[in-house]
């Protein structure tokens, strides 16, 4: 056998073993959030919402074919951390989506960013990873916890209201909630209750709520809790009499078990169905079509995670597998893709700077629905972004 024809069969061999490796070239991405229990709506729809934006786009991100790996964190912080250490060591994804509520997004941060992964949470914003533990591959596309209690307590305070009653889930994002709330509102706060994560029933709190006599009550209590809590409200009679402001508790996933209770009910948020432009409109008829359902905020930040990385990957270019390279490239498709809530860009710390909105539920010709009040803080920045050493 000559030279020749060896050095030319060692060529076919090393072409032939290249070519599976670029034919096959694909993003990976891990998807975690609660799919099982109480709140496994706030979990379904994200997912939901991520993966019609991927069969928009044909099944890819930035021109490269994409496998997505489903997890349910079941809302427990070890399950999380296990689920993200077997996304970044077994599986070596891409990105990891979703991320879970902030108990347990915070279980898993440490080991995200040694990991340089980038990951986009979809629900949870926690006060600490946008300050101090802010990470440059690590990133909120929904919101920083506090902005749309922010919102609330200013839209409450210019209303006039002097006495509110104060209550939350006793985990990360109730006390961000409460501590937006009273970063704006100005007046007395009767009390500040934290109830048991997943609890279902209010009765005892209700009672207390009752006889403390405020002007008003704000509350955050996510899916199937916030479900419990108006019902239980109204059975009680105090929606007919005590205005009622609320964060991601009367919205997409509630609404429907909810109906006519939630009538009456004033809520901020970044989103809902009710906005009125292209990328909104076009996304909620695509969403109800697919799914036979409204999406929710929770499917609108999903949604715009999937579109963001879309514009992500096709930045990075052949980079895309590099971490370093493909983190700098979500950060700067930040301004790029066409959110569905409107203006939208990251933070130095990589949270979200958007529009945070108030709405109320009305009822109409016997129909629940929900109507745009006014936005209380436009382009809206975080509270926390000053002690984050990103640039």
């Amino acid at each position: 056998m000559n030279k020749k024809f060896i050095a030319a069969s060692c060529a076919l061999l090393l072409t032939g073993a290249q070519l599976p490796t670029l034919a096959q070239a694909q993003i990976k991405i891990g998807f975690s959030a609660p799919l099982s229990g109480p709140v496994a709506v706030v979990g379904q729809d994200q997912y939901d919402g991520f993966m019609l934006a991927l069969e928009q786009g044909g099944g890819k991100f930035g021109g490269q074919a994409v496998t997505v790996l489903k997890e349910d964190d079941q809302l427990k912080p070890e399950v999380g951390n296990q689920i993200v250490r077997k996304f970044i060591d077994k599986e070596r994804v891409h990105a990891i989506v979703g991320l879970g509520f902030s108990n347990v997004m915070m279980a898993s941060h440490k080991v995200i960013v040694d990991s340089g992964t980038v990951a986009i949470s979809t629900n949870a914003g926690p006060s600490p990873v946008a300050g101090a533990l802010c990470a440059a591959n690590v990133f909120a596309v929904a919101w920083q916890n506090d902005g749309s209690a922010e919102s609330m307590g200013k839209y409450v305070q210019e209303k006039g209201y002097k006495r509110v009653y104060l209550m939350a889930p006793n985990y990360q994002a109730g006390k961000d909630m409460l501590q937006g709330f009273k970063r704006y509102y100005k007046g007395e706060v009767v009390d500040e209750v934290y109830t048991q994560v997943g609890q279902s029933d209010y009765s005892a709190e209700i009672a207390q709520l009752q006889s403390a006599k405020p002007d008003a009550v704000f509350a955050f209590y996510p899916g199937g809790m916030g479900v419990n809590y108006i019902r239980q409200l109204s059975q009680a009679g105090m929606l007919a009499k005590l205005p009622n402001f609320s964060v991601f508790t009367v919205d997409g996933t509630t609404m429907p078990a909810l109906r006519d209770a939630a009538v009456g009910t004033t809520f901020g948020a970044m989103w809902d169905a009710a906005l009125d432009n292209p990328e909104n409109s076009a996304f909620v008829a695509a969403f109800s079509a697919k799914y036979k359902r409204v999406p929710s905020e929770y499917a609108a930040a999903g949604y715009d995670a999937g579109r963001l990385l879309d514009v992500a990957v096709r930045k990075a270019g052949a980079q895309f597998g590099d971490k370093r390279a493909l983190a700098a490239a979500v950060k700067a498709a930040g301004p790029e893709f066409k959110s569905v809530r409107g203006p939208f860009q990251f933070n130095k710390n990589n949270m979200p700077v958007q529009n945070y909105y108030a709405f109320q539920v009305a009822g109409v010709a016997g129909v629940p629905t929900v109507k745009l009040l006014g936005t209380p803080l436009p382009a809206h920045a975080d509270s926390y972004q000053s002690k984050c050493a990103l640039r």
